[in-house]
């Protein structure tokens, strides 16, 4: 493939046969980056409420798989919608629906497995916890729309993906409290930022077929819209660190993540696509970061 890419064909992924190939691009498991992002603001809840060891760890691994499959069913709605749009953007046109790899129907199918996992994953959750489930996928389904009626696709991804914090939360907690949407709004934050920087890569290819998002509407001003976001972020998650007793070391530990968001900030340059994913994939570290500090602070 010529040109600006993000899909990855190396590494293991050039070891499976090669009728599995379509489908392991088009669910993105060649970079499990998005999984990872959809992963940890449902990992910063458990953190903060699992009663005791045992109960995190489990629902740790149950979200862990959850993110897996449902960031690929995700993808393969995203890319059903996107099929044509995808085409004409250098980064997108080695997709599988728009390279013709992966027919509609075989998405369909596909897709139908992946829900069926999460299904299941659901199952073993409490009832509040299997009711956000079900209405996430109201998210999931209308978010590739928010790119052609909205310039804030990127705070629709936020609501989205966010929505493992609230899911997580009443996974552990039983129930929601105020934290929960102090989290909740850290994470639409937080996502906000990040994939602006990841939308900064298209750009000029969205500018030429219309595509609105962040990027194009902040331009210049990234900078600045990422220290309102990044910021914003740092102090609700704060916040919800406060409803619990945690140790000091806690917060002193939100140091690293705080370091972590304030590189981004300064080593963004929105005319570097290789540059803007570099940054957005230190995200990961950044929520890591995020749930070492508050096991530290129950330390």
């Amino acid at each position: 493939m010529s040109g600006f890419t993000d899909i990855r064909r190396g590494g293991w992924v050039a070891r499976l046969p090669e009728r599995y190939l379509p489908y392991i691009l088009l669910a993105r498991l060649d970079r499990p980056i998005g999984a990872w992002l959809l992963f940890l603001p449902g990992l910063w809840a458990i953190c903060l409420t699992a009663h005791g060891l045992w109960q995190g760890l489990w629902l740790s691994v149950l979200f862990a798989i959850g993110s897996v499959v449902m960031r690929g069913a995700g993808c393969v709605v995203n890319d059903l919608w996107d099929r044509k749009m995808d085409a004409q953007v250098e980064r997108t046109r080695g997709r599988p629906l728009a390279a013709g790899m992966v027919t509609p129907m075989q998405a369909l199918l596909f897709l139908a497995g992946l829900c069926a996992v999460g299904l299941v994953i659901l199952l073993l959750l409490n009832n509040t916890a299997r009711w956000l489930g079900v209405l996430s996928l109201a998210l999931v389904a209308l978010y590739p729309l928010a790119k052609r009626v909205t310039w804030w696709p990127q705070l629709f991804l936020g609501f989205t993906f966010g929505w493992g914090a609230l899911l997580g939360y009443a996974a552990a907690h039983g129930r929601l409290t105020w934290p929960a949407a102090a989290l909740y709004l850290a994470s639409i934050l937080w996502i906000l930022g990040y994939d602006t920087i990841y939308a900064h890569q298209d750009r000029e290819d969205d500018t030429l077929i219309g595509v609105k998002s962040t990027a194009r509407l902040f331009g210049k001003h990234t900078r600045e819209a990422l220290c309102l976001c990044y910021g914003a972020m740092f102090l609700l998650l704060l916040f919800a660190m406060a409803a619990f007793p945690l140790h000091h070391w806690g917060y002193w530990m939100m140091l690293l993540p705080a370091a972590l968001l304030a590189w981004q900030v300064i080593r963004l340059d929105i005319d570097d696509p290789a540059r803007c994913l570099a940054l957005f994939k230190l995200n990961r570290e950044v929520g890591l970061a995020v749930a070492l500090a508050i096991l530290v602070g129950w330390m």
